[in-house]
């Protein structure tokens, strides 16, 4: 595919890294030299100096014959004059970044498809929204919702009480037949290799596997793995960022009891007027006695959204310290996901991750619905809409060609998710849920083509 990127920034340079590690044309537009001489020594890519609402700089970039236009600047103005200008001038998709989400939230009721825009991403509300999901499935390290709930991933690490540990997938299937899930990935403690399960894959006491759920299967899988999916009421948020305010207003909306740390006096007031319902504290989040002060050891969750990677890791443990159950930190930096599981913090969440999750299922063939790559993991999870012509239509799963590298996780029919096995037959219209390993991405795109 050929694919235009105006915005150099974190989200466009992580976006430009990913999609040319998969061979695609990337060509990428900035008005910083140094940002794209970064770019350019690092990446395969085509750099292109210049301000991306500039017809000529577009033209120079090949736009009448692109793919895929990805603006993602600082500017959510920008942003949408340059996909505008794209589609008019001969291209074929194009995705806005946006900090407003009122233009999501209205998207019904404004035709932004009319005026060239496919697509609008907001990566502080899909960070948002993955704080929400978390917090409602405290049990699990990671999450992951398809067809608002019809079948859902979550991620969790395996303790030695675990009722299957030592047994193979096919051995817990049998001892455990009526259950409403099933294990998609798995990677062994201390080693970064992904495992797609086989029959004889067995599960062993730390390995951090992911499974697919569908209605209750997530209290079935906790109660087998001696966790608790415990009700989550009182969170105190450290940062008054977009990401801050905007968990901050979506949960005070659900009756969850906020408290919100920001550091600066002058934004703290401003939240507090736009916040009536949560309780702003003007002060530094990295001050222990401030926390204590504030019952720390009280709260059911802390998630630390500031825009210092260090400050939020550091103050989650702190929280972790003092008792806290479910502790969520942003950061920036991918390799921080590494570490997560050994500094002991439940969650570590990425906006270029969730912005670009969002944005690679236009990249994949056959009809992907949503995507999401999976944390710490070489794995991704696709969900595809089957076609009346797909190679997969009508045929029991048994009979797909389904590379060992990939596994259906389930499948989703007239809104109901299903843990779909061997003798299920895939149905024109089905959303089917796949995990795979990135070489084995294209073999299964064919399948639903």
């Amino acid at each position: 595919m050929k694919i235009i990127i105006a915005g150099a920034g974190e989200v466009g340079f992580h976006l430009a890294k990913l999609l040319s590690y998969e061979s695609q044309e990337i060509t990428l537009i900035d008005i910083s030299k140094d940002s794209l001489s970064y770019a350019d020594n690092h990446l395969d890519i085509r750099v292109i100096k210049g301000d991306a609402t500039s017809i000529a700089v577009l033209k120079e970039a090949r736009v009448a014959t692109s793919d895929l236009v990805i603006a993602v600047t600082a500017s959510e103005t920008t942003n949408i004059t340059v996909c505008v200008l794209a589609k008019q001038l001969g291209s074929k998709k194009n995705i806005a970044r946006i900090s407003n989400t009122e233009f999501i939230t209205h998207k019904d009721e404004v035709d932004f498809t009319g005026f060239g825009i496919d697509e609008l991403i907001s990566p502080e509300a899909l960070a948002a929204k993955e704080i929400a999901l978390l917090l409602k499935q405290s049990a699990f390290k990671e999450t992951y919702q398809f067809e608002d709930g019809a079948l859902t991933m979550v991620s969790l690490k395996l303790t030695r009480t675990a009722l299957f540990v030592g047994k193979s997938v096919k051995e817990a299937a049998e001892l455990f037949s009526k259950i409403h899930f099933v294990p998609i990935a798995i990677q062994r403690f201390g080693t970064q290799f992904t495992i797609i399960p086989r029959g004889d894959t067995q599960f062993k006491e730390k390995d951090t596997v992911v499974f697919i759920t569908s209605s209750n299967g997530g209290e079935e899988l906790c109660r087998m793995t001696g966790k608790a999916n415990t009700p989550i009421k009182d969170v105190m948020i450290l940062g008054g960022s977009k990401i801050g305010y905007k968990t901050s207003r979506d949960l005070s909306e659900h009756n969850f009891n906020v408290k919100l740390v920001e550091k600066n006096r002058e934004v703290a007031f401003d939240l507090a007027d736009q916040l009536p319902n949560v309780l702003v504290i003007n002060g530094d989040g990295r001050n222990v006695e401030l926390l204590e002060e504030e019952n720390i050891e009280d709260m059911d969750a802390f998630i630390a959204v500031t825009g210092n990677s260090e400050t939020n890791i550091m103050s989650c443990l702190v929280a972790k310290s003092k008792g806290v159950p479910k502790t969520i930190a942003l950061v920036e930096n991918m390799d921080y996901f590494e570490l997560s599981q050994s500094i002991g913090i439940d969650t570590l969440i990425n906006k270029k991750l969730l912005a670009a999750n969002n944005i690679f299922r236009y990249i994949r063939k056959g009809e992907v619905v949503a995507m999401t790559k999976l944390n710490n993991m070489n794995a991704e999870l696709l969900e595809f809409r089957v076609k009346p012509v797909s190679q997969i239509c009508n045929k029991q799963i048994k009979d797909v060609a389904f590379p060992r590298s990939a596994i259906i996780g389930g499948v989703i029919r007239d809104g109901k998710g299903i843990i779909a096995l061997g003798d299920f037959k895939i149905q024109a219209n089905d959303y089917v849920v796949v995990c795979c390993l990135p070489r084995s991405i294209k073999q299964v795109e064919k399948l639903f083509l």
